[in-house]
């Protein structure tokens, strides 16, 4: 059966039951299936509805089109809002985190079908999931330092589980990953070639997720970090953004000079909030103090003058020249990186269960 039939064809979210499993599709493919609050909400109400019913065993995620499952959250609409002064993004925040939360606690089964672009607020409603599918097609990242942001939904949670030190490297420089690299990271579990994703999704509608696992998953193609593990982990053991450059310029290998140019090109800002965020989360261990933290960062980066000057440069006016503010590492204090950490008293999200 299918819910809210009548609104099929131009419904955001398109949800849907056959035989044991529940689909939710993405349904924005002109704006790359990018997430907005009432998308996130209709996406929060049919879990709630999924899980109180026998019927559905498995619920399975995916994006309309070929381009991706999920570019992220609307940043345009976020851009608008931080220019206004206003506070629907941060009540998206609110109930974006909170989603991320319920899937990953999610009691049945939950499948993300993670083809092409997946970034930002995609990987958030993927890959805290329980099965976590990429193909040959699949470019997975947490691009937030190139916009004067600081990876969200449970991004540095996830990356600060990544071997060694390879969630730093993604994380400073935002760079994509792609098949291998992504289950490599701890970003995604299994491969499938994109033209049996559709063979795949039906077969969950009759059968165990185990079984169908073992009819279509593939060895990935090869990745490139698992060869460059040997730079990354020397390169990156470090707490400050400064030295990590140093090490990345110092070193011999191209790919990590490379590297380095990437990072000097990201906020400043961004770049030293996101590395204290990513070392904060390894200690706080689970998903729910991290997200809390998130939350804070979030907030103090919407009022920030680097996000939409990055909104600005790379998605409204496309120039690709942002002016951050401060425009070098060295202008970034320890002070000016804790007040992204600050507390926000009774608009805190809460999701951390008291000790």
């Amino acid at each position: 059966m299918a819910f809210d039939a009548s609104e099929a064809e131009t419904a955001a979210v398109l949800l849907r039951t056959e035989g044991r499993a529940a689909y939710i599709t993405l349904n924005r493919p002109r704006a790359l299936n990018a997430l907005t609050h009432p998308m996130v909400r209709a996406i929060g109400a049919a879990l709630d509805r999924w899980e109180r019913d026998p019927a559905v065993e498995v619920v399975v995620i995916s994006g309309a089109g070929e381009r991706g499952l999920c570019a992220g959250g609307d940043i345009r609409a976020i851009h608008a809002d931080a220019v206004a002064g206003g506070r629907a993004s941060t009540d998206f925040w609110r109930d974006e985190y909170r989603l991320n939360a319920r899937i990953a606690r999610y009691p049945k089964p939950y499948v993300a079908l993670m083809d092409g672009i997946v970034m930002g607020g995609g990987v958030g409603v993927s890959a805290h999931g329980d099965v976590r599918i990429v193909t040959e097609r699949s470019a997975v990242a947490m691009p937030e330092t190139g916009i004067g942001f600081v990876p969200d939904v449970g991004g540095t949670h996830l990356l600060a589980r990544a071997p060694g030190e390879l969630g730093t490297h993604l994380a400073l420089t935002g760079l994509a990953v792609g098949a291998a690299d992504a289950v490599l990271c701890g970003l995604a579990d299994h491969f499938v070639p994109s033209h049996r994703l559709t063979g795949l999704a039906a077969s969950l509608a009759r059968l165990e997720v185990p079984e169908v696992l073992r009819r279509f998953t593939e060895r990935a193609p090869e990745g490139v970090l698992a060869a460059q593990r040997g730079w990354i982990d020397a390169c990156y053991a470090d707490d400050a953004v400064e030295r990590i450059v140093d090490r990345l310029l110092g070193h011999g290998d191209p790919a990590a000079k490379e590297a380095a140019g990437t990072i000097l090109s990201r906020s400043p800002t961004s770049l030293k909030v996101t590395l204290a965020a990513l070392r904060r989360a390894r200690a706080l261990g689970e998903l729910e103090p991290v997200l809390d933290q998130e939350y804070r960062v979030s907030c103090a980066a919407f009022s920030s003058p680097d996000l939409v000057e990055g909104v600005r440069a790379q998605v409204v006016d496309k120039d690709r020249r942002p002016r951050w503010s401060p425009a070098e590492l060295s202008g970034v204090s320890d002070a000016d990186v804790e007040r992204f950490f600050a507390g926000l008293g009774d608009r805190e999200l809460g999701l951390a269960r008291p000790r």
